[in-house]
C-alpha cells in the first residue's frame, strides 16, 4: 500500500495536477454550476491530508476516478492541514469555491461553529454511529480512523508502553509531535493527554516535561513517518489510517498507543474523516452526489482494502487482509469518545495552554 501524501499540496484532480489559480477559477466559472439549473460537471473538494496518494493509487485517487466514470462528474482537489482547510474556507466565505470539505474533529465542528456548512444527511448515514456526523446533519464521517502513535522498530524492540517511558532521555530530540491547533493529530495528541492525565492541568505538567526530548514543532504529521522510518526519530504522533498505509514503503515503523501508566490499558479514540457540504457551494447538486457515493456500500468496503482505514457504515464489515490486520492493530486497545461540543468551544483555549506550558 503506498505512502500518503501528508504534506500541504496545491490542488490535484482525477486527471491531473492543477495549479491553484487555475483550478479556483475553474470553480467559479460560469455554466458549470448548479444555480443556473444545468447539471454540474465539476465538484471541489477541500480536504485534510491522508487519503491521497501521490502515486495515484489512493483511497481518493480511486474514488474520484470511479466516481467520475459514473457520474461525468470531474473532481477538483485541493489539500492542506487539518485546521487549514477550515481557515480557506472562512476567507473564501464571500465568493465559496468549494462544494465538499473533508477534515479531522474538532475542525469538522469549528466550521459547523463558523456556519459554513449547510445540513445534508447523505444515503446511507443512517447507518453511521451517532458519535461519528453531526446532530444538525451538517457533516458525517466518510472514514473512520484513530490516533495512534509510532516507532522505530529496528532501533527499539518493543514500543514505549506508557506515556511516562517518553521522558526517558533516550528519546531526547528523538520525539517529535505534529502541531496542535494547525495539524488535527498534534490537536489529538492534547486530547489525549487530557484524558489520560484526568484534566487539563494534569496533562500540561506532563507535556512540559516531555518538551526536553521533543524536536520541535510539525505542522505535518505525515513529515513524522519517513523520520521515524528512517532513524531520524524514534517517536512521533500519527493515526492509524496513515501509518498503517505507509508500512509498506516504510517498514520500520510500528503503531503503539501509550498508557496513562503501568499496568494501565492503552487508549486512543476515533479520528474520522469527516465530509461536509459547504454552504452556498458553487455545485451543490455534485456536491450531493459525491457524498452519497462515499457512503455507498461499495465505496465503503474498500476504505481498509483500498485506504488502510475503517469504514464509517457500521453495517459493513469488511473481509479483507487489511481489515483483520487494522482489528488485530486496535485490540486490547480502548477507545474513548471526547466531547466534541466542550473542545470545539475551548480549543483555543486549551491550544494557548499548551503553548504556555511548553514555550511554543
Amino acid at each position: 500500500m503506498p505512502q500518503r501524501n501528508r504534506t500541504l499540496t496545491s490542488v490535484t484532480a482525477v486527471t491531473g495536477t492543477l495549479t491553484l489559480g487555475l483550478a479556483l477559477a475553474a470553480c467559479g466559472g460560469s455554466g458549470s454550476g448548479s444555480s443556473d439549473g444545468k447539471a454540474s460537471t465539476q465538484v471541489t473538494v477541500y480536504s485534510a491530508d491522508g487519503l491521497h496518494s501521490e502515486a495515484g493509487d489512493g483511497f481518493y485517487d480511486k474514488v474520484f476516478k470511479d466516481f467520475t466514470a459514473r457520474t461525468g462528474i470531474k473532481v477538483n482537489y485541493v489539500e492542506g492541514g487539518s485546521g487549514e482547510v477550515v481557515q480557506r474556507l472562512v476567507r473564501e466565505k464571500s465568493n465559496t469555491k468549494a462544494d465538499l470539505v473533508v477534515t479531522l474533529p474538532p475542525f469538522i465542528q469549528q466550521a459547523d461553529a463558523k456556519g459554513l456548512l449547510t445540513a445534508y444527511e447523505p444515503a446511507g448515514s443512517d447507518k453511521v454511529g451517532t458519535a461519528d456526523k453531526g446532530a444538525d446533519g451538517t457533516w458525517t464521517s466518510i472514514v473512520n480512523n484513530y490516533l495512534c502513535f509510532i516507532y522505530n522498530t529496528k532501533e527499539l524492540p518493543t514500543p514505549p508502553k506508557t506515556w511516562n517511558d517518553l521522558l526517558d532521555g533516550k528519546f531526547k530530540n528523538k520525539l517529535q509531535y505534529s502541531t496542535p491547533g494547525v495539524a488535527g493529530d498534534g490537536t489529538a495528541v492534547v486530547i489525549k493527554a487530557m484524558h489520560d492525565f484526568g484534566g487539563q492541568d494534569a496533562a500540561m505538567a506532563y507535556l512540559k516535561k516531555l518538551q526536553a526530548n521533543n524536536v520541535g514543532p510539525s505542522a505535518s504529521t505525515g513529515q513524522l513517518a519517513p523520520k521515524v522510518d528512517k532513524g531520524e526519530l524514534l517517536v512521533a504522533n500519527g493515526d492509524v489510517q496513515m501509518n498503517y498505509a505507509d508500512q509498506a514503503t516504510l517498514p520500520h515503523q510500528g503503531i503503539f498507543f501509550p498508557a496513562a501508566d503501568t499496568g494501565g490499558r492503552p487508549t486512543t479514540f476515533a479520528l474520522p474523516y469527516a465530509a461536509g457540504l459547504v454552504k452556498n457551494a458553487p455545485h451543490e447538486d455534485a456536491g450531493k452526489k459525491l457524498l452519497d457515493y462515499f457512503l455507498s456500500t461499495d465505496v465503503q468496503q474498500e476504505v481498509s482494502s483500498v485506504g488502510g482505514g475503517f469504514a464509517s457504515r457500521t453495517d459493513v464489515t469488511a473481509t479483507d487482509t487489511n481489515a483483520a490486520e487494522l482489528k488485530e492493530i486496535m485490540a486490547g486497545v480502548d477507545v474513548f469518545t471526547p466531547d466534541w461540543n466542550d473542545i470545539n468551544t475551548h480549543l483555543t483555549d486549551y491550544v494557548d495552554a499548551w503553548k504556555s506550558a511548553t514555550g511554543s
